[in-house]
């Protein structure tokens, strides 16, 4: 059964490749939202096991509340205030997120180092 992962752009999902196996498949908006890209998702995702994961400013805050309409079972993650978007959070402050998120077995831990 997949998993998807809705984010803003092409850089948040770089971000979130490097932590998560290729179970996890992360779509992009583009920062945009409009009836057709909305569509697309909607036929890709049907009724899938769905997350949003978008920068906590204005832009990130309207698009989640449009896709929390379209997909309302979709799990929540989100960024802290503060980190320039998704983007720019420390991987292992979205590793926590990811595991809040109950998605441990999709992770990409990085080796510990010594």
């Amino acid at each position: 059964m997949p998993v998807y992962i809705i984010v803003e752009g092409k850089n948040d999902k770089s971000k979130l490749r490097r932590v998560l196996n290729d179970e996890v498949e992360i779509l992009c908006t583009f920062g945009t939202l409009n009836t057709l890209k909305l569509e697309q998702l909607r036929r890709k995702i049907r009724d899938e096991e769905t997350y949003l994961f978008l920068d906590n400013d204005s832009s990130g805050k309207r698009i989640r509340g449009i896709l929390r309409d379209a997909f309302p079972d979709a799990g929540h993650i989100y960024t802290r205030r503060g980190y320039a978007g998704v983007e720019g959070t420390p991987d292992e402050y979205i590793i926590q997120q990811l595991e809040k998120a109950g998605l441990e077995e999709y992770i990409v831990y990085p080796p510990a180092s010594f």
